[in-house]
């Protein structure tokens, strides 16, 4: 598995949004935040938007804000969001997809696969990446700050 540039950017994105989760931000900030290109994340919000992690708000103060506190949204939300079941293999899904399920050896393994990874992105919330994020900062105060 591996997660792709727009999974990248969104989890930077709802990272960014968890650090102010009351205000409402405006693209325009978490992309020049983020490294994040505008037009990319303009599709981004709206897929997290759609998933109901973020709620967009319209007109001259408009923008981006969490729809949920940071704690109730982990690594998992965002990133089936974006892509969709987390799976090292399609049959690991829905074993209907694979005619050889049954009787296939690996399958269990991709079972068990997928559902250890969703069990740990589970566990990593935003509220705890916030908090990780800038016990970072403040042990390295001399390094460049990562947007993710």
């Amino acid at each position: 598995m591996q997660i792709t540039r727009q999974t990248d950017y969104a989890i930077r994105c709802v990272l960014h949004l968890s650090e102010s989760p009351h205000e409402i931000t405006m693209v325009d900030e978490i992309a020049r935040a983020r490294a994040i290109p505008k037009s990319f994340l303009a599709k981004i919000l709206q897929k997290l938007t759609k998933a109901k992690i973020v709620k967009s708000f319209r007109g001259v103060k408009g923008g981006f804000q969490l729809a949920k506190r940071p704690k109730e949204i982990n690594l998992l939300d965002v990133i089936e969001a974006i892509e969709g079941t987390v799976a090292m293999n399609r049959c690991a899904i829905d074993k209907r997809m694979c005619s050889f399920s049954n009787t296939c050896s690996v399958h269990p393994v991709w079972v068990e696969i997928r559902k250890e990874v969703e069990k740990r992105l589970r566990k990593e919330n935003f509220a705890k990446l916030v908090r990780k994020q800038k016990e970072f900062a403040e042990a390295s105060p001399h390094l460049p700050y990562n947007p993710l």
